[in-house]
């Protein structure tokens, strides 16, 4: 059947600016500048004053803006080929890929059941003599800090490090080691993605690296152009991650929307926890004294095969990050027998709702109401 309430619909979404998305890419074209030019240099200020750093790298994507912190911190001798990095185990694979890519090995610790983010709690029993790092990942939109993070940094002298693909805008209950309370400044340098499904979507792929490490910045922005420092000069063996002109140009008229998109989700997200109320369900925790931004509204459902079927009998649209849990994917399958029962039973139970800007009030209610109206056991 026709869906009536489609999970994403980027023409929607895209469609109150593109008039203004035209003329910027119509200006790119006629500038006849189209790698490295004045709209990459130009947004890279205007992501780092939002996101509170002194330093934004604009790069290909997410999983190379994490590969170019890690591959950075190796060529200035913080972190060794071998060293562990303390990781989520419930991420989206890119997260793990920018690990092992780099020749370092990756530490797969529990999220907690309520935030779905890495139980910060269990961190500290996995610090070994080999951990170096730690790679927080902001799921679904909800920051994943607290002052633990701080303290262990500091005891354990490790590096903190940010996959901020999921929750731009958002902002932690307690401060980072900056200052800072936003994602993306928080830890010591960060990895951002710009795919268009994000909250801040480019038109392409598209991502970038945030942090107030000048030394970290000048390494990570050669490495991300064939490892030069001027041209023909190559003092890496780098990389081509470079973020062109036309994402650069769609980046920055949406950037200037981006807080819109995030306001958006969360009054969408407030009204599905105001009216979804079916003991079968699990919503999300909303914690009010942080700011999530929504990227996805993810429920826990033990029958969710029947679930999903069910809504889209009904017309709603639905997705699962992630059925697979990347330690069981078969590019790791040497990580398949580490036992780790709450992220198998989230990648058994989780599924997102609708919730991006062209979800309107009603919509939402009428979502609700087919969702309370399902039984499991029926």
């Amino acid at each position: 059947m026709e869906k009536k309430f489609k999970f994403l619909d980027l023409k929607a979404v895209n469609a109150p600016i593109i008039k203004e998305l035209a003329e910027a890419a119509i200006g790119v074209i006629q500038s006849g500048w189209y790698i490295n030019g004045k709209n990459v240099k130009a947004f890279e200020r205007e992501l780092a004053q939002y996101c509170q750093t002194k330093h934004a790298i604009a790069v290909s994507n997410g999983l190379d803006a994490l590969r170019l912190i890690l591959k950075a911190y190796i060529e200035l001798g913080v972190l060794n080929h071998g060293d562990e990095v303390i990781v989520p185990a419930n991420t989206y694979i890119a997260t793990i890929l920018a690990i092992s890519d780099n020749g370092l090995v990756p530490v797969f610790v529990e999220p907690d059941m309520v935030t779905m983010n890495l139980d910060l709690a269990l961190v500290e029993q996995h610090i070994t003599k080999h951990t170096r790092a730690i790679m927080l990942v902001h799921l679904y939109g909800t920051p994943c800090w607290s002052a633990t993070v701080n303290e262990l940094a500091t005891k354990y002298k490790l590096k903190i490090i940010e996959d901020n693909a999921q929750a731009i805008g958002a902002q932690a209950s307690a401060n980072g080691l900056n200052g800072t309370y936003v994602t993306g400044s928080l830890g010591h340098a960060a990895g951002i993605s710009f795919y268009p499904t994000k909250n801040l979507g480019a038109l392409g792929d598209a991502g970038a690296v945030t942090t107030n490490d000048g030394e970290l910045a000048d390494v990570i922005r050669s490495l991300a152009n064939y490892g030069s420092d001027r041209r023909y000069h190559n003092i890496y063996c780098g990389l081509n991650c470079r973020m062109d002109e036309i994402q650069a140009a769609m980046l920055r008229i949406k950037l200037k929307y981006v807080d819109n998109e995030n306001n958006r989700r969360a009054h969408i997200a407030a009204l599905y926890d105001k009216y979804i109320n079916n003991p079968h369900v699990k919503k999300p925790a909303i914690f009010n004294n942080s700011k999530q931004v929504w990227h996805q509204y993810v429920l826990q459902v033990d029958n969710r095969d029947a679930f999903r079927s069910y809504l889209n009998a009904n017309g709603i649209e639905t997705d699962v990050l992630y059925p697979t849990p990347p330690h069981m994917q078969p590019c790791y399958m040497k990580y398949k027998n580490k036992l780790l029962p709450r992220t198998i039973a989230l990648s058994n139970s989780v599924v997102s709702l609708p919730i991006s800007i062209e979800v309107g009030d009603n919509e939402a209610k009428r979502i609700s109401e087919i969702i309370n109206e399902f039984n499991a056991f029926a």
